[in-house]
Order: structure tokens, then C-alpha cells, then sequence
């Protein structure tokens, strides 16, 4: 006889149904409760990168275990050379299994003065188009997110003592610091995450009422170029004309990497750049971006970029190579005359399918080597890579997904990209080979790594409901 989790696993289509409304009659009737522990969540300042925070982050590992273990689930902190990943597992005899990754780490709160309240003392504050926000670092930017999966399995376990499908969850505490230890965390655990498919909910609704499905990450790389002339800082009236400024070096260096019409002017940079499938192509084209607006909302008026790319290309399809920060010489109060002898500057780009962030970084130091003037050396740190990631649009378990949002948002989800990373992505496809389904339910105005990070209370409510559909309609087989 089967167990009682394993029973909801078996293709019962009216009984199934019927289960389904009473658990998400019993998150409704259970979301102040729900709530409330997300404020409990919210108030553990896990700052990531910041050393004097080191015990916080254990303490949100620990409290995510304990979450866990309290609804039936086999959890367990790992240490790593950093901060701890929390594993936890259920599994069935029978069915599909998945994993659900998210992260506990919260970006610093600089700049303090900005916040209305204090950052990790979550407030609920009504707004007057009768929406409330939950605002708190961390809010919606992960621990939100996170909990709206843990919720929805705490829902299907007080109904039913189980989980209509093999579960494991997956949280990591670095992800907003580059995620250092990921890399021989996963040597020495990749194997025990094994499943069908990924789930992760750090992404955001295409608005707010329609639902979206990230099926595009650009990669990333980051690189650091400081550029050294004279010996020393020099006297601008005493060697102006003669000696190399390392600022006006790196200012002509960084113009040669764009051409005049938007393009990244490195050669080789697009040799392996892979188009879209004609299907997602498709897909984007039903979403009527408005690009006037998405610039206007930045303050813009007209696309820098590649002139041959509509600016939602430009953004989620091509890549591209941004200049993050310059420094050098004197820039305090009032003037100080020197020649500096340094200036650095931090550069990323954002890749595409097909491109090596290897290859890349090779091409652009060799760009710059290049170019370089008499008595002056240049000095390359990398600050890190990843490749980018493309979901296939025709996944049985994305359109299992796109069912059930549809059932609960009353309206077909969307396809969409992002022109940002989650690394985690590519790299569970290129060592596991399991493909990922990114489910967010922020919204764009959720402000975040900024003060006053928000979070909806419908978003997260609906996030909850969302998931308890895709619970049931991927427990109905692979």
C-alpha cells in the first residue's frame, strides 16, 4: 500500500482538484501566520559581505533548517569555506523530483539615512491605492521569495501530512557577495542535488497582474584594469606635457571598446554569439515592449546601444560591456595639481549563449595590450565570470508550470529574459545537467539593494498560492 505522501502523487484528477482547494484554502486562512515568520526571517541582518555579520548568516541558515525540519523535511547546515548552505529533502518513491534553490544573504543597508525605518525591523505600511508593503532589507530580494515555497510546502503537509512530489531545497548564503565557496561546495555535494528540474523564485512578474517565466540570463564578467605610468604621483607644472597621464590612458582605452553606433568594438567579441530559436523569438514578440517608457523611467530619451538591436534586444539578448567605476588622482575637496602614476577602473560584461567568459577575458586583455603607449603597464584582475543560460522554451515541466499559473493568475504567463545573471543557473545546467524554472513574483518597483527594499503582501501571498498549483501539476509525472 502506498504511503500517504506517495497517494497524492497518483493521477487522480477530480480528487486531485478537490485536494488542491483545500490546500489553498488552508494558506489563505494561515497567511498572518505565514507572515509572521517572514518577519522573524527579516530580522536576521545576514549580510553576506561584510565579515562582522558572520554569525547572523549562520543564524538564518539555522533558522531555515529548523523552518524545515519543522514541516517533515530532512535539513541539515552545511559548512563551507564561507558561509553555510542549508540541504534539506523529501522525497517520494514515485514521481518527478525537484529542487528549489534560493539564498539568505541580504546586500548591506548603505546608505543607512535613506531608510525610513530601520532596515531589519520589517514594517507593514499601507499604501493608497490599497496595496500594503512589506519593507525590509531582504524583503522581497531573497527571503521573501525564498518563503513563499516554504509556505506553500507547509500548506500541502498541514492538509495532507506530506507533499504531492519529491522536494529538495537548496539555499545558499554568498549568493549576493559572488557565491566564492559555491564552486567546491558543489565537488563535494553536487551529486546530492540531483533532480529533474530546478526551481527558484528570485525573479520578477512581467507586471503585476501576469505572471512570467525567465527562460534567459546573460553570463558575466568582471574585470579590473589599473593602468601605471610614472613612478610616482608627478607635479602638474613640472612634468605637464611631458609625462603620460594614466587617466586620459584609460579614458582613450575604454572609448575604443564601443564604436560609434553602440556595438562592443573588441574583435572576435560576437563571433559565437548564438541567436534565439525562432520559437522564443516569438514569444518576446508578444510581450509589446514599450521601450520609451523603459527608457523614460531612467530618466533616457534614446538607446545607447547597438543601433542594429530594438533596446529589449540590446538588453536581454546581446551582449555588452559596461564600465562600473574610474579612479585615480586626486578627487577630495578643492584641487591638488598632480600627474597621477595610477588609474583603474572596473569594467563587465554582460554575455550571451555561446560565449566563453574565458575567451572573452583573453580578447579583451589582448584589446587592451594592444593599445597600450610607451611607458605605461597594465595590471588585469578578474573579479569573476559565468556563462549565460537558456531555458528550452519547450520543457514539459515549463508548460506544467504555465498550467498552473494560469489557474491562478486567470491569465497566460510570459516568456522573458534578463539582461542580469544568476549564476546558479548555468552552472547546475553545465554540472548536473538540470534545467532550471525561475518563477518570481517581485515586482520592478520592489527597490532592490536599495533603501527601502520592498516587498507586495499580494506578491507574496499569490507567490505562496502559485507554488502550491506548481506542487500539484508537476507531481503528475515527467
Amino acid at each position: 500500500m502506498p504511503s500517504k505522501d506517495q497517494t497524492f502523487a497518483a493521477d487522480l484528477p477530480e480528487p486531485k482538484r478537490l485536494l488542491l482547494e483545500s490546500v489553498l484554502s488552508c494558506a489563505d486562512a494561515n497567511i498572518d501566520a505565514s507572515l509572521d515568520r517572514l518577519f522573524q526571517f527579516l530580522r536576521i541582518p545576514s549580510v553576506s559581505c561584510d565579515p562582522l555579520y558572520t554569525p547572523q548568516c549562520q543564524e538564518a541558515a539555522s533558522w531555515l533548517a529548523t523552518e524545515l525540519e519543522n514541516i517533515g523535511f530532512d535539513a541539515s547546515v552545511r559548512q563551507t569555506t564561507g558561509h553555510p548552505v542549508v540541504l534539506a529533502h523529501r522525497r517520494l518513491a514515485i514521481g518527478p523530483h525537484i529542487l528549489f534553490y534560493g539564498h539568505y544573504d541580504v546586500q548591506p543597508v548603505d546608505p543607512l539615512d535613506k531608510w525610513e525605518a530601520d532596515p531589519f525591523d520589517p514594517q507593514l505600511r499601507m499604501q493608497p491605492n490599497g496595496d500594503t508593503h512589506i519593507v525590509a532589507r531582504g524583503a522581497s530580494d531573497d527571503k521573501g521569495q525564498l518563503l513563499t515555497f516554504i509556505e506553500a510546502c507547509r500548506a500541502w503537509k498541514t492538509v495532507t501530512g506530506g507533499l504531492p512530489i519529491s522536494v529538495s531545497m537548496f539555499f545558499e548564503g554568498e549568493e549576493e557577495s559572488g557565491s566564492p565557496s559555491m564552486d567546491e561546495f558543489l565537488d563535494q555535494a553536487g551529486e546530492e542535488l540531483r533532480a529533474d528540474v530546478m526551481l527558484l523564485c528570485d525573479t520578477y512578474l512581467w507586471n503585476d497582474a501576469v505572471p512570467a517565466v525567465t527562460v534567459m540570463f546573460r553570463g558575466l564578467l568582471e574585470e579590473e584594469v589599473e593602468i601605471t605610468c610614472a613612478n610616482r604621483d608627478l607635479h602638474s607644472g613640472a612634468y605637464g606635457n611631458a609625462a603620460r597621464n594614466p587617466i586620459q590612458v584609460l579614458a582613450e582605452l575604454i572609448t575604443s571598446l564601443r564604436g560609434e553606433r553602440g556595438a562592443v568594438a573588441i574583435d572576435g567579441f560576437y563571433d559565437d554569439v548564438k541567436e534565439p530559436g525562432e520559437e522564443l523569438k516569438s514569444e518576446l514578440k508578444k510581450l509589446h515592449f514599450d521601450a520609451d517608457k523603459f527608457l523614460q523611467n531612467a530618466g533616457l530619451s534614446q538607446s545607447a546601444g547597438d543601433q542594429a538591436y530594438s533596446v529589449l534586444e540590446q538588453v536581454w539578448i546581446r551582449p555588452s560591456c559596461e564600465i562600473n567605476g574610474i579612479a585615480g588622482g586626486y578627487y577630495g575637496d578643492g584641487l591638488k595639481t598632480i600627474i597621477p602614476s595610477t588609474a583603474v577602473a572596473k569594467i563587465s560584461f554582460r554575455l550571451v549563449a555561446g560565449q566563453d567568459p574565458e575567451k572573452i577575458q583573453a580578447m579583451f586583455r589582448e584589446h587592451i595590450r594592444a593599445r597600450m603607449p610607451a611607458d605605461c603597464t597594465v595590471k588585469f584582475t578578474g573579479l569573476g565570470g559565468s556563462k549565460a543560460s537558456v531555458i528550452p522554451p519547450n520543457s514539459q515541466y515549463l508548460r506544467r508550470a504555465r498550467a498552473a499559473l494560469k489557474d491562478e493568475w486567470n491569465c497566460e504567463s510570459v516568456l522573458i529574459g534578463s539582461g542580469g545573471s544568476i549564476p546558479i543557473v548555468s552552472v547546475m545546467q553545465s554540472r548536473l545537467s538540470i534545467d532550471s524554472l525561475p518563477i518570481g513574483f517581485a515586482r520592478s518597483d520592489n527597490r532592490h539593494h536599495s533603501p527601502n527594499e520592498k516587498y507586495d503582501l499580494s506578491s507574496f501571498h499569490k507567490g505562496i498560492r502559485s507554488w502550491i498549483r506548481i506542487l500539484a501539476e508537476l507531481s503528475g509525472g515527467k
